[in-house]
């Protein structure tokens, strides 16, 4: 008897930042299905691109119905543009492709689901119809810190200073602080695209008032998402958050204060935190950066020290990878539906 045919997974937007994270990811890491690879938005549409993947060279295709067609899984990791037209293409063809939103243009969706899997409680149920809307990196981050502290430790209040990487922003975020940084040095103007202010050495709290998004709306986006994480654990209370745009290219850094019910030990705080996902570094170790936790799974925590004005409180310094998380979040879902999903595609519905 031949061999089923392998489902299809697609990559919108492969040429991205994040895109290019999830093809890395996927080499490390293959999934059982076809993966192919989906360009950018702007391209002409007979545009073809050779690049590799899996060691191997594989032809980048343009965004249209035809490179759409029979794809089972769809993973959407380009710009709002991008995600959009091929939702609309996806729908004019009548596709039964399941999407896996990793730009968050589908957050209001009715069909949207919240997802990450790296914190999701095990009997999660995901309609079969569902969008899967990749939560953002940092309130993953941060759910998979708190939730842990809290299997042990009564949290009454936290405060979090969420240190955002230019990557976040794609790579006319990483280009604009890259030029930004190169124009200071020489004496030149600034180009302001995405930021609309200086942020080559300099740190904001805002954005020019012509940035094409304000940070508040990233700011209430990581609020929106780890308010439905640690929900779904009835988990601790949302912690007063506040978002920074930092000079750096990639990797969130968090500062977080949590005051607890009874006064902390840090080499308790130490082993409730280990797990898996979560590398902590202990007292005498250097703190984790974002530098140094680059490529790397989950979390670094370190620098874990009490509030010397509070007995009851405790200081956490925290690093992620913001794309690695991301793309690992949205692999995960990705296994999560070919598994479910064997039998029906291997019967040929």
């Amino acid at each position: 008897m031949a061999e089923s045919p392998r489902p299809v997974l697609a990559i919108v937007g492969s040429p991205s930042l994040l895109g290019r994270e999830v093809r890395e990811l996927l080499e490390e890491k293959p999934l059982p299905a076809s993966v192919k690879l989906i360009g950018a938005e702007d391209e002409a549409e007979d545009t073809v691109t050779l690049t590799q993947h899996g060691g191997e060279p594989v032809v980048m295709t343009s965004l249209d119905a035809e490179n759409l067609a029979g794809a089972r899984i769809v993973i959407l990791a380009g710009s709002a543009t991008s995600t959009r037209r091929a939702a609309e293409i996806l729908e004019r063809s009548g596709s039964q492709a399941t999407l896996i939103d990793l730009t968050a243009c589908f957050e209001d969706s009715p069909r949207a689901r919240l997802r990450a899997p790296m914190v999701e409680p095990p009997e999660l149920e995901v309609p079969g119809d569902a969008i899967h809307v990749v939560a953002h990196p940092a309130a993953i981050a941060l759910a998979l810190l708190l939730t842990q502290l809290a299997r042990r430790h009564a949290i009454r209040r936290s405060v979090v200073h969420v240190f955002e990487p230019a990557s976040e922003r794609g790579r006319a975020g990483v280009e604009e602080l890259e030029q930004q940084t190169v124009s200071l040095l020489t004496f030149k103007g600034v180009p302001r695209r995405v930021f609309d202010e200086q942020l080559g050495f300099n740190i904001l709290v805002r954005y020019g008032s012509q940035a094409p998004e304000a940070l508040e709306s990233f700011e209430r986006r990581i609020e929106r998402h780890l308010a439905s994480l640690l929900a779904a654990h009835n988990g601790p209370a949302l912690p007063s958050l506040r978002l920074i745009q930092a000079p750096v290219f990639h990797g969130h850094s968090f500062s977080v204060w949590a005051e607890l019910e009874e006064a902390p030990e840090p080499a308790e705080l130490e082993r409730t935190l280990a797990r898996a996902e979560i590398e902590v570094r202990s007292a005498g170790m250097e703190a984790p950066t974002a530098v140094g936790f680059a490529g790397q799974s989950g979390i670094a925590v370190g620098a874990i020290e009490v509030d010397r004005n509070n007995s009851c409180a405790v200081w956490f310094w925290m690093v992620a990878d913001n794309l690695r998380i991301a793309a690992e979040n949205a692999l995960a879902v990705a296994a999560q539906l070919l598994e479910a999903g064997k039998s029906a595609w291997h019967d040929g519905s």
